[in-house]
């Protein structure tokens, strides 16, 4: 959190963040008053800095921090280089979704993820939108959510989905993906729910962002580094951990109406089986 954060923060946030980075075992030991002492600032930028983050106050900053510090040592980060051999392709890859899912759980903030779920629980029609690898998170939630009997929708045209979200409502949610946060098309969607009222969701990289800071409830996942090499494996990471977020989403809402989603379930499977009678073996 604190490394993807960093260059976003104002001047003496950034001091704290770097100050923790770069001494985390002696942070946790300082009260936020000497914390700020220590890092050239003060207690009330240690106190701006927990809010900018998310998080409740200093000690739950202080408690992250803490079990960063007694986890074991994960192997970093790496993408696939020309020549790989398939042992090595398996395991980095691994590696690489593996992480990227463990710090996107880390990074789950409970209320806004409760909100999230009451808002779909209770919309009259749900909208997902994104463009290029993100319109397909956008479809997979899609066909997810159309088994709990919801007007579901998904589009990956700007001008399509414009046409539809022109005639939204305050009993709609409109559900925008974008990894980096800062997609031009996404974005416009979003002001657009947002000028017809619609409840707005985002699901972005961790961290302020156009779209995040523009969302009624911002959700995020990892923030994993998608550096320029031949084969952009961090790319699969993010994709996998946006998937990782709509389960979570999926099954948050699909538990808290248990019964009726049975239901729901049971016709569905009714209906497949129908579609199946008759088929040639």
């Amino acid at each position: 959190m604190l490394n993807e954060m960093k260059h976003k923060l104002p001047g003496s946030e950034k001091k704290v963040a770097e100050y923790i980075i770069e001494h985390p075992n002696d942070a946790i030991q300082l009260t936020a008053t000497r914390l700020g002492e220590v890092s050239g600032t003060s207690s009330a930028a240690v106190i701006r800095l927990c809010k900018s983050l998310g998080l409740k106050g200093f000690p739950d900053l202080k408690l992250r921090v803490s079990g960063d510090l007694q986890k074991s040592q994960q192997v970093s980060y790496s993408n696939i280089e020309p020549g790989e051999d398939q042992e090595a392709i398996v395991n980095k890859l691994t590696n690489n979704g593996v992480q990227a899912l463990q710090e996107t759980a880390e990074l789950v903030n409970y209320s806004e993820l409760e909100r999230a779920v009451k808002a779909l629980q209770d919309a009259d029609r749900i909208h997902f939108f994104g463009v290029g690898a993100s319109g397909i998170i956008a479809q997979d939630a899609q066909q997810k959510f159309l088994r709990m009997n919801k007007a579901v929708s998904c589009f990956t045209d700007i001008h399509n989905a414009a046409m539809y979200i022109a005639n939204v409502s305050e009993q709609d949610v409109v559900f925008c993906i974008s990894f980096s946060g800062e997609t031009y098309e996404t974005l416009k969607i979003l002001q657009l729910a947002e000028q017809r009222g619609a409840v707005t969701i985002s699901l972005t990289r961790y961290g302020h962002s156009a779209i995040a800071d523009k969302a009624d409830i911002p959700l995020f996942i990892s923030a994993t580094r998608e550096v320029p090499a031949p084969f952009r494996s961090g790319a699969t990471s993010s994709r996998l951990a946006q998937l990782h977020m709509i389960d979570i989403l999926f099954v948050s809402v699909v538990t808290a109406q248990y019964e009726l989603a049975s239901d729901y379930l049971k016709e569905i499977k009714e209906a497949m089986d129908f579609m199946k009678k008759g088929r040639r073996s």
